[in-house]
């Protein structure tokens, strides 16, 4: 699904937080990535959904060079995004009135995309009732909790059916209980739709329960991946098992030595 070669990355002024660097991720897999602050985790983020450029190197999403943002990559993220002006269903209509407009150009939206509006309006009631926002429809961002407004930015996403889903740290703001609810959710949701998804996270805990690869990013150059094959990864009953924590433990002592 994704492969990065020779990547290599730095901000102008500042030694690079990549160099050489590769990665593959298969399709359907889930991964979470964790470092400290300024390891590039929302960095890499951005270079997957075409948001940055590499310095050198080259990224492939199913084959195809990543130049720009594709329209078949989901992205949420931490500030909801929501325009303050709308309601919650057409916050979540966002996305494919874009499409709509333009149509199916490769650009906007895939382009062999089928853009019917009953279609996309039975999608957006399908993903606030699953994401249990129905009944807050008609309500505005001003008038939703937190947790309310994350919903709301993750049904904009969902329903454009994406085959990519990248979450920058998409839960961080949110209180613990609304935050394991949510991070459940998308759990399920992603094992139904057998989607690739990768989480920015900056929570050993969190990074354990979504991924089922953790890749470790360091404090200096990333060069060669520092990665974990974790089989706890979305299982809700081993949250509190000892097994959970142990690979909580080994994950912390693994960012302790390279961090």
């Amino acid at each position: 699904m994704i492969e990065v070669a020779n990547l290599k990355f730095a901000y102008s002024g500042h030694p690079p937080l990549f160099d050489t660097f590769d990665l593959a991720v298969r399709r359907g897999e889930a991964w979470s990535i964790i470092g400290p602050s300024g390891c590039g985790k929302s960095t890499l983020l951005y270079l997957l959904a075409g948001l940055r450029r590499p310095t050198d190197g080259t990224i492939h999403i199913a084959g195809v060079p990543v130049t720009r943002p594709r329209p078949q990559t989901g992205l949420v993220l931490q500030d909801y995004g929501l325009m303050p002006w709308a309601t919650v269903r057409e916050n979540a209509r966002l996305g494919l009135a874009i499409r709509e407009l333009y149509g199916p150009d490769g650009r906007h939206a895939p382009a062999d995309a089928k853009i019917d509006r009953q279609i996309a309006d039975r999608q957006i009631d399908y993903w606030l009732q699953w994401l249990g926002i129905e009944g807050l429809k008609d309500k505005y961002p001003s008038q939703l909790s937190r947790g309310q407004r994350q919903r709301t930015a993750i049904a904009r996403t969902l329903v454009l059916e994406p085959d990519l889903l990248l979450m920058d740290e998409p839960f961080s703001a949110l209180d613990a209980p609304i935050r394991i609810d949510l991070q459940n959710v998308m759990t399920e949701f992603r094992r139904q739709a057998k989607l690739t998804s990768i989480t920015v996270t900056h929570d050993i805990e969190e990074a354990v329960f979504l991924g089922r690869k953790i890749l470790v990013l360091g404090r200096s150059c990333n060069q060669n991946p520092h990665t974990i094959d974790n089989q706890l990864a979305g299982r809700i009953e081993a949250r509190n098992s000892h097994r959970f924590q142990k690979q909580c433990e080994e994950l912390r002592s693994l960012l302790g030595r390279i961090s």
